[in-house]
């Protein structure tokens, strides 16, 4: 077997995973990328909503993409340039569902893939305070210039595997599974009609129905699809509360999440409360805790930090006192990684919360 694969990665116009507005992929044919493609889009009717927050990451503006197909459009070149690959990102789940969710909202039907995600690799590989693109990129050797276009994102992420292959004597992304003892994922397929849309869509539903109600008009001009026919209610977000109780981590969840069996701790403020967060990393497999201990693996930083903020000299202030803890028992040897806000948020596959920074 060769090391095949093809790397993806989506930028979404707005918090909602499947508004996607540019896709870049990488074909790699036995550890050499052989080709590239890249399209620009409009995200699906009803979900194409530009979030200023979005726009400040990947720079895209609605106007660029205003006369661009849409997704559900361009998905069968898309997929044929995918073919039976292997899919690699980093933080697969959100590059998997993006494609499953913009499919299911525009009553498309979805392929089955198996997939490798390079955050859950890279932390069987590398020690590093984060695992977020750029710095997983340094270690890996791969030059990463203009962080959050698609293409050089997904030429990263295929640098990194095939680094990750090669430290650990894989010939295959089959092989390198089996080296760590890890079940190479699989991200089923979706039938309109037949399959329960998923939850990240069914929520951005919701809300669209809600706010179709309230303004007296449904998005995509009308038309509800399969999806939305099927889902009522609008969302509501709570105030911030206190730390709260820490429910029990979901042992049925999928292994294969970035979640999956790390004890997280929250610090700073959030565009959710606490208890949600909470509540959705315990779905995932993660078990939540109240203060960084050595027995903490994850740490998510609210009030706009960024992994840079790591990075000596680059301080920016965000620097909550758990977060500096973290860091004196990584120099202590303990791994405990730090994260963002968005990373947690992408890793969570939903919308921006309404508070978010």
């Amino acid at each position: 077997m060769a090391l095949d694969f093809t790397a993806i990665d989506f930028e979404t116009a707005n918090g909602f995973r499947g508004s996607p507005c540019a896709v870049g992929l990488v074909k790699v044919r036995g550890g050499r990328p052989v080709e590239t493609a890249t399209w620009l889009m409009r995200p699906p009717a009803g979900h194409d909503r530009f979030d200023p927050r979005n726009v400040a990451i990947h720079g895209i503006h609605p106007e660029e993409v205003a006369d661009r197909p849409r997704f559900g459009e361009l998905f069968s070149e898309i997929g044929g340039f995918i073919g039976d690959d292997v899919l690699a990102a980093h933080n697969a789940a959100f590059d998997l569902g993006v494609i499953r969710s913009a499919l299911e909202v525009s009553d498309l039907p979805a392929p089955a893939y198996d997939y490798a995600c390079t955050v859950v690799l890279s932390r069987r590989t590398y020690d590093l305070p984060s695992h977020s693109l750029p710095f997983v990129a340094e270690a890996a050797g791969v030059p990463l210039v203009n962080h959050h276009d698609a293409t050089e994102d997904a030429a990263a992420c295929a640098g990194i595997l095939v680094d990750i292959a090669q430290r650990h004597g894989a010939d295959s992304v089959e092989e390198l599974y089996d080296a760590l003892h890890l079940t190479l994922p699989h991200h089923p397929e979706f039938v309109p009609g037949r399959d329960a849309v998923s939850t990240p869509t069914a929520k951005a539903l919701r809300a669209t129905v809600g706010a179709a109600t309230v303004g007296g008009a449904t998005g995509g001009g009308g038309i509800r699809t399969t999806a939305e026919r099927a889902v009522r209610g609008p969302r509501t977000w709570a105030p911030w509360p206190e730390e709260g109780v820490n429910p029990s981590a979901n042992a049925a969840a999928d292994p294969a999440h970035p979640l999956f069996g790390h004890r997280i701790v929250f610090t700073g403020a959030l565009g959710m409360t606490r208890a949600e967060a909470k509540g959705r990393a315990a779905a995932l497999g993660a078990q939540p805790a109240s203060s960084v201990t050595r027995a903490t693996t994850l740490l998510v930083v609210g009030d706009g930090f960024v992994a840079a903020d790591l990075v000596a000299g680059r301080g920016t202030g965000r620097m909550t006192s758990k977060a500096r803890r973290a860091l004196e028992l990584r120099s202590s040897g303990f791994r405990v990684e730090v994260l963002s806000e968005g990373e947690f948020l992408q890793m969570l596959g939903g919308e921006w919360p309404a508070k978010s920074a």
